[in-house]
């Protein structure tokens, strides 16, 4: 598996030129956390666009006061709650018509640590890949204890299958929303089609490989204050979530092995789904045989054990030659 960019690989000395950066907030209900975010962005930042998601609260009066005293702050004000993905969504749009260079995704809670901005943003701003994303599982491994359980369960489940789904195999804790992205990645997908809620760092992943952009791991520290809490419920969202990733996963085979390439990987993953539809079928021959004549198949328990081990070993290698593949997306240590 490639290994994740480490923090002495993307800081280094200062940037020939300095990219434009804009810092989007997508921002429900956080009345009392949001001026606190926004004061934290550090000066770096050229623009940073709140986009207010419908919040029933003050979170647009608190936003448009510091934007009377900071000339970098723009409200977006969505008249229709959208989600977190929308939200974002509405921040990069307003990138793309702006100009900026980079666009960095910050929470409005202040989840996001505002130390590590330069780290997510570097390695951007140095070109070394078009899409950075912050992982709180490297560089700040005694932090990792701050998570809560049920999220870290959560999370460590969902970068599995959002490995096999977008084809950054490389890449894990898929749900950290602490990204920055280049006009470059900004330009080659189209925003209004990804999904608009709590699947959107899943989403993008998949895009972003289908438009074959670099992605890198960076470090970062996540803060969980005693204030802090999540409007997501995971029992609610993680069969939706499954749902999305197996989409996305027959979205990118479609659009990357038939469409633009006509990779055999098709063949492959095709074989071996029908291996297991036969394994199935075979299996609930051999019970209900066994259960009725008190007589075990042989045939179909040889036929049952061939069929399984001849599909996982087309996934497998259905697996590696997807890896293979994208591999020269994949930001490694020594990258340049």
């Amino acid at each position: 598996m490639g290994e994740q960019l480490q923090a002495d690989q993307i800081l280094g000395p200062s940037l020939v030129k300095s990219p434009s950066i804009a810092v989007v907030i997508p921002a429900y209900n956080e009345e009392k956390k949001i001026g606190r975010t926004i004061a934290a962005v550090p000066e770096r930042a050229t623009r940073i666009y709140v986009v207010n998601d419908a919040s029933t609260d003050g979170t647009a009066t608190v936003v448009q006061e510091y934007a009377q005293r900071d000339h970098r702050v723009v409200l977006v004000d969505l008249k229709k709650n959208v989600g977190v993905g929308g939200a974002i969504v509405a921040g990069y749009e307003r990138v793309i018509a702006s100009g900026e260079d980079i666009a960095v995704v910050m929470a409005g809670d202040g989840q996001m640590d505002p130390a590590d901005f330069d780290n997510v943003v570097e390695p951007v701003a140095s070109d070394i890949c078009d899409y950075a994303k912050g992982n709180r599982f490297i560089g700040h491994r005694g932090q990792i204890s701050e998570i809560p359980k049920h999220r870290l369960f959560g999370n460590l489940m969902l970068s599995v299958f959002t490995k096999i789904a977008s084809g950054y195999w490389h890449i894990s804790d898929s749900q950290s929303g602490y990204t920055a992205i280049n006009r470059r990645a900004l330009l080659a997908v189209d925003w209004s089609k990804c999904y608009p809620r709590y699947g959107c760092p899943n989403d993008y992943l998949v895009r972003l490989n289908i438009a074959n952009m670099r992605v890198a791991d960076v470090p970062i520290r996540a803060v969980y204050g005693p204030e802090w809490s999540s409007h997501m419920r995971p029992h609610l969202i993680a069969w939706p979530l499954l749902r999305l990733l197996l989409r996305l996963f027959l979205s990118r085979m479609f659009q990357k092995y038939m469409v633009a390439n006509g990779h055999p990987i098709i063949i492959f993953y095709a074989v071996c789904f029908v291996g297991f539809i036969c394994n199935v079928a075979l299996l609930i021959y051999i019970l209900l045989k066994t259960a009725f004549t008190g007589i075990i198949p042989q045939t179909a328990t040889i036929l049952w054990g061939m069929s399984g081990m001849v599909s996982i070993q087309l996934l497998l290698q259905s697996f590696e030659m997807d890896y293979r593949d994208n591999e020269w997306l994949f930001v490694h240590k020594g990258a340049k």
